[in-house]
């Protein structure tokens, strides 16, 4: 696939569920520098990681609909005139679905055949790239992990999010209705949620450096995972979107290169410039659904769409403190919602030895790479 890829939106009627959220905020803003006519859909349920600012600077641009897609006769409307969906609204917290496990087969089945429903009887012509997840993977047998791997999952959230992508290949295979799911690894950058650290471990970490509080890792910190940049990611779905040789596959989407927490920490706190890193003891209730290693083999959706990450690790860091130390009152609610309060709505300082102080007791990531919007 070349370049004409991206041509293949200039006018071309995109809709983009859960679009107010990290990954479809950032694919709306590429597909409004491709001239598409962008509709964004997001019920801004708070914890969920939709964010008006988001779409600060694009928003006269393109057309935001306020709405639940488990709401079947919104749907109906609103998928009538698209040419392609990426449908990336989904309830991401693993620790959530875990709690409230009803919620998540609201959202992430339930809510997925509504779409798919909507699809089949008023545009059965679009084309459907879903947002999936590693996670249905659970413990890898053997790395790097393929997508001949079994489907296992380890917790509800994984469940339900295989169930919502096999609705996505059944209706490709029954209904015709063009669609394809990614199996994205762990993406990070500008627009992520940090309000809390139920998803995904690295947006947290992240914030927690910009905050110079104590990064902790459990164990020694010796676990491999691989990230994608969110640009690379947000790249991922226009290939997908425009190509009729993704129709009824699964792919993964991972990173160019594995790296251990270890190693990941150590090159935060270089990069901010500020954080610190301290290792504790496993909880024997983490350690039961933690997943060891991880890392991922794009090798399939390479070859079909050429496409390769581009944003290596460290560049990538950069840029993400970057935009949160200028947009951070945006993201990080003050004073109440930081995990370390600076008392001001303000970045912390960049100056190493000048942010707040932090019990360490506060950053309780499991480093399973727990979610993605």
């Amino acid at each position: 696939m070349t370049a004409d890829y991206r041509e293949f939106y200039r006018g071309r009627a995109v809709m983009i569920t859960g679009g107010l959220g990290f990954i479809g905020s950032n694919l709306a803003r590429r597909l409004v520098a491709l001239d598409a006519d962008v509709l964004l859909v997001d019920s801004l349920i708070p914890d969920y990681g939709g964010n008006l600012f988001n779409v600060d600077g694009i928003a006269d641009r393109l057309r935001v609909n306020v709405a639940d897609i488990r709401q079947q006769s919104t749907m109906n409307y609103l998928v009538r005139d698209r040419d392609v969906i990426f449908s990336l609204a989904g309830q991401v917290s693993h620790i959530d679905s875990m709690r409230d496990p009803y919620t998540d087969l609201e959202i992430n089945c339930r809510s997925q055949l509504t779409v798919l429903e909507a699809c089949r009887n008023h545009n059965p012509k679009v084309k459907v790239v879903f947002a999936g997840t590693r996670q249905v993977y659970g413990r890898p047998d053997s790395l790097p992990v393929t997508e001949h791997h079994l489907v296992r999952p380890t917790d509800v959230n994984g469940i339900n999010k295989a169930a919502g992508e096999y609705y996505h290949l059944v209706y490709n295979n029954v209904f015709g209705v063009r669609a394809c799911s990614l199996r994205l690894t762990n993406v990070y950058g500008p627009r992520q949620l940090l309000k809390h650290n139920r998803q995904g471990f690295i947006g947290w970490f992240i914030r927690l450096a910009i905050e110079n509080a104590a990064i902790q890792i459990f164990g020694d910190g010796s676990q491999l995972r691989d990230f994608v940049y969110v640009d690379d990611a947000a790249d991922a779905f226009l290939r997908a979107g425009a190509s009729d040789a993704c129709n009824g596959e699964v792919f993964n989407v991972g990173g160019d290169q594995p790296i251990t927490h270890r190693d990941l920490t150590t090159l935060l706190v270089e990069v901010a410039g500020t954080g610190r890193v301290e290792y504790v003891d496993w909880p024997a209730e983490k350690k039961a659904i933690d997943i060891g290693n991880f890392y991922a083999d794009s090798t399939k959706f390479r070859c079909t769409t050429g496409w390769a990450p581009t944003v290596n690790l460290r560049e990538g860091l950069a840029r993400t403190v970057a935009f949160y130390r200028e947009h951070w009152v945006h993201y990080v609610d003050a004073p109440g919602d930081q995990a370390h309060s600076t008392g001001s709505g303000q970045a912390p300082s960049t100056g190493s030895g000048q942010g707040p102080s932090t019990d360490s007791g506060q950053a309780h990531s499991t480093g399973s790479g727990r979610g993605l919007r």
